[in-house]
């Protein structure tokens, strides 16, 4: 009988690993996690918890899913319970208001297609309103390390889902820092993309016009390899927005909050210590540091609760409550009545867009080319303390939250140093939406700082500096094909997908396995889809006299206009190869790869 030692917490890079091995099943994870599920019922974790009879026609699915070709195959996912998955219901943690939607959100669809496995639907404070994870009639979803203290919210479940090793990634949303905070709380990363750049179509809405779907995983490759299939404009969603892939680079300055910072709970010390320690690893990066004064965000965060925005939250929900009286979580309730309040009419909204339109001319100008960092929370509470003081505590939480989608910003929230003992502190990155490749840059290099040796080699994401250099690659290099390995013996990192300019012909080559080449044509060309990769400088010159002929590098034109290096072919190759220039791409031609080969 085959016993697998499976890790007490799962990533994608491990799965992906065994799987090509052949050493573990998707079918034999999933049981894994399901045992792990009911182990750990009384911590609320789940709305939709993990079963076979729900999970089963998915891992069905893989049977005719090419791996090669499918990022995502066999990656066990959660899924916050705001965010519809087609078939199971939709709660958004009130039980009243839940429906079954036909039809899976945009992001759960892409990931659905490139191979990912559904798990569930996970925990959240009702409405996704809270950042504590006290606010379900579901059960407060407790802590992953210390069951007494908070979980945070309101990605409460997906967030301890992912601690506990129930899933590789899960879902979340972010208004005001729903999925940031849970990260902080419980040792994870905690993605927070630009706002538009993941569609919310399928998403219950806490305020459509801030709201974001976000990731929980264990590192930033893991999050960044979702980001890659997530990603992308969405013609059915209005406030979808095309953004690039992010490509991490450092930024030319680093912006600090002048202190001392006001921490607050029963480990306030503990978290001003962590923040000194984080402070220190961030001067090791040797990027310019400059304190400053952060009221303007400060301000800005005041807007989202204390001025007339909380009204949208009751355009949204509004019909419901009035409809269900007494159904609602009352606490959630007392929050989204306050948006009713007479004191917010048509003229004090327009009051505040001003206000806040001129706040994000001010923050454009200070973060050009720059990152703010600030600690993700400001301390954390027991869960007796939250049932004291619902209000109180819960709007402690967002003090360095809140500001961000305010003034459309990106996030990445990343563990540091302990605060306590299983007493996880955490800060993030924020940058100008367009400029997710700095906060990418920074958190990695920060959470370098704290590896040594193998470890910085393992777990570190290539940076854009001067030694490396961009690959384009356009077949069995590609991810989740044969050659894909030897990217990483070089020590390269997918960077994002690509297009040529509209001046190549791609042909299959008679080889074994069958291979593309890449033609550049003077007249009667095509776009041609590829990716694009990061790869030491070092290690350049012996991956390129690696490559048998009729293959070579050259200057491949993209669709912008810029030249990379990559895959090109000799023209004679095309006399005895199949002209597939139509499909487009490599992935588009039905060939099944032997994985591993």
């Amino acid at each position: 009988m085959k016993i697998v030692d499976y890790p007490r917490t799962l990533s994608i890079k491990w799965l992906r690993e065994m799987y090509l091995k052949k050493e573990i099943t998707p079918k034999e994870v999933v049981c894994e996690i399901i045992n792990r599920a009911n182990e750990d019922t009384d911590m609320n974790i789940w709305i939709t918890p993990p079963a076979m009879n729900m999970i089963k026609p998915h891992l069905d699915r893989l049977a005719s899913l090419d791996p090669a070709n499918s990022p995502l195959w066999g990656i066990p996912f959660a899924i916050k319970d705001n965010i519809d998955l087609a078939g199971v219901p939709t709660t958004a943690g009130c039980p009243e208001y839940a429906y079954t939607p036909n039809e899976h959100a945009t992001v759960v669809e892409r990931l659905l297609a490139a191979g990912a496995i559904p798990l569930g639907k996970t925990n959240l404070d009702q409405f996704a309103t809270g950042l504590v994870g006290t606010r379900s009639p579901y059960g407060e979803t407790h802590n992953s390390l210390r069951q007494e203290l908070i979980s945070g919210g309101s990605s409460s479940g997906s967030a301890v889902a992912v601690a506990r090793g129930h899933a590789a990634f899960a879902l979340g949303t972010d208004t005001a820092g729903s999925g940031r905070v849970p990260a902080a709380l419980n040792k994870l990363v905690g993605y927070k993309p630009s706002l538009g750049a993941w569609s919310t179509k399928g998403v219950v809405p806490a305020c459509a016009s801030l709201d974001c779907v976000t990731v929980f995983t264990h590192s930033l490759e893991d999050a960044l390899t979702v980001d890659a299939v997530a990603r992308g404009f969405d013609d059915t969603d209005p406030w979808s927005r095309s953004l690039p892939h992010p490509s991490p680079k450092l930024p030319e300055k680093i912006y600090l909050p002048k202190g001392p910072l006001d921490f607050f709970g029963p480990y306030a010390d503990e978290y001003s210590n962590a923040w000194n320690v984080a402070v220190e690893r961030l001067k090791k990066l040797n990027i310019p540091i400059e304190y400053i004064d952060c009221d303007i965000f400060s301000q800005a965060a005041a807007i989202l609760y204390e001025g007339p925005w909380v009204a949208e939250r009751w355009a949204d929900l509004g019909g419901f409550i009035d409809s269900h009286p007494g159904t609602a979580f009352p606490v959630t309730e007392q929050v989204l009545r306050s948006g009713a309040s007479a004191e917010y009419d048509a003229a004090s909204v327009f009051h505040a867009m001003h206000k806040l339109q001129s706040f994000r001319l001010e923050v454009r100008k200070l973060l050009n080319n720059a990152v703010l960092i600030m600690p993700t929370s400001g301390g954390t509470w027991s869960r007796d303390q939250v049932r004291l003081d619902p209000i109180g505590t819960n709007s402690a939480m967002g003090r360095f939250t809140n500001h961000c989608n305010l003034l459309d910003l990106c996030a990445a929230a990343v563990p540091s140093d302990d605060a306590a003992f299983n007493t996880p502190f955490g800060i993030t990155f924020f940058a100008l939406s367009e400029r997710e490749d700095l906060i990418c840059g920074a958190a990695d290099s920060f959470m370098s700082t704290g590896l040594t040796g193998k470890e910085k080699t393992k777990n570190s994401l290539p940076i854009s500096k001067k030694d490396t250099t961009l690959v384009a690659v356009c077949g069995l290099h590609m991810r989740g094909y044969p050659l894909e390995k030897q990217m990483f013996e070089c020590g390269a990192r997918f960077v994002r997908e690509d297009v040529t300019a509209a001046k190549y012909q791609l042909v299959k080559l008679p080889t074994v396995p069958a291979k593309p080449g890449l033609i550049k044509k003077q007249t009667d060309g095509a776009s041609i889809h590829l990716e694009i990769w990061e790869m030491p400088t070092d290690a350049f010159g012996s991956f390129v006299t690696s490559i048998p002929a009729p293959l070579g590098i050259g200057k491949i034109e993209l669709q912008d206009g810029s030249e990379v290096p990559g895959f090109v072919c000799e023209a004679y190759a095309a006399i005895e190869a199949e002209d597939i220039t139509a499909s487009g791409g490599w992935r588009n031609i039905s060939i099944k790869h032997e994985i591993g080969k």
